[in-house]
């Protein structure tokens, strides 16, 4: 075991991370530890379960992060640094967010950082199956297709490699209950990834139209699906995606309407919290979670 530990600057509301985390029964969260063990894939298949540890307050942020062993290890730091924001410092959103009309938002939730996805692929695959799906049931089929084809280390779930989704058939996720186009859908990304159609390594070197170019182009991802990645997947800051049922909610409610927004109106609200539209969606979410 390797342990390091980290202070960065605040707000930062671990606690409301892991809240958020604890949603998907697939994560390994324990609230009073205030911990998550995180999975970290290797190549060929394999992984490692990092632990992070949150030993700090929501205006001093400190963190133990406990590694297996020593083999890679500024990589692996790097990637926990990664998904859970710790360079992107949230005073500066803060600040601009108190000048706008999501302010009480941003007043109860302040601290609340966007923790990007443990893995690319893992990130689309889920991204295709919660698509126009309730989320308890969304989190259902993703917990089922991993459960059953993905592995376990340590009481940590990892996702099913592209190798192994693109040799899966349609009838045994049809035994899952995913519909006839989710099952295809999910095995055709898989398909693209393991062949190197699809490169996920270099995809963050691109700008954001480029990357909603290129995903679109294969079958079952549309805009939501390529927003969804960019920003879990990447932690791109400037997304509002407006189709977002839980986008449209959170608007109408805060806004006091009677029916759903439309694009244009939606367009109009959003137009002050440039260049973070990527917070306003997530403080929008959790206003209505």
């Amino acid at each position: 075991m390797v342990t390091r530990n980290v202070r960065i600057e605040g707000p930062y509301n671990f606690d409301r991370v892991l809240d958020r985390l604890s949603l998907d029964p697939l994560n390994a969260v324990d609230k009073e530890d205030r911990s998550v063990k995180v999975p970290y894939y290797l190549p060929h298949g394999d992984g490692e379960v990092i632990n992070v540890q949150a030993v700090g307050t929501t205006e001093e942020p400190g963190f133990t992060i406990t590694f297996e062993n020593d083999e890679q290890l500024e990589e692996k730091h790097n990637r926990i640094s990664e998904i859970f924001q710790w360079e992107k410092g949230l005073h500066e959103v803060h600040e601009h967010f108190l000048q706008t009309e999501l302010k009480p938002i941003f007043e109860e939730h302040a601290g609340t950082p966007i923790v990007l996805e443990f893995d690319p692929f893992a990130s689309i695959v889920k991204s295709i199956i919660h698509q126009q799906l309730n989320l308890k049931f969304a989190f259902t089929l993703t917990h089922r297709f991993v459960t059953t084809y993905g592995w376990q280390k340590d009481g940590v779930w990892f996702y099913p490699s592209p190798e192994k989704t693109a040799a899966l058939t349609v009838e045994e996720l049809r035994e899952l209950q995913f519909s006839q186009r989710k099952a295809e859908y999910v095995i055709g990304l898989g398909q693209k990834v393991a062949s190197g159609e699809l490169n996920l390594d270099t995809l963050p070197e691109k700008n954001d139209e480029a990357i909603i170019k290129e995903l679109t182009k294969i079958r079952g991802i549309g805009p939501w699906t390529a927003q969804s990645y960019l920003l879990f997947g990447l932690g791109r800051p400037n997304l509002f995606p407006t189709a977002d049922i839980g986008i449209q909610n959170a608007i109408r409610i805060l806004y006091n309407m009677d029916r759903k927004p439309t694009q244009e109106e939606l367009e109009q609200f959003s137009s002050p919290w440039h260049p973070y539209l990527s917070y306003a969606s997530l403080y929008l979410w959790r206003s209505i979670e």
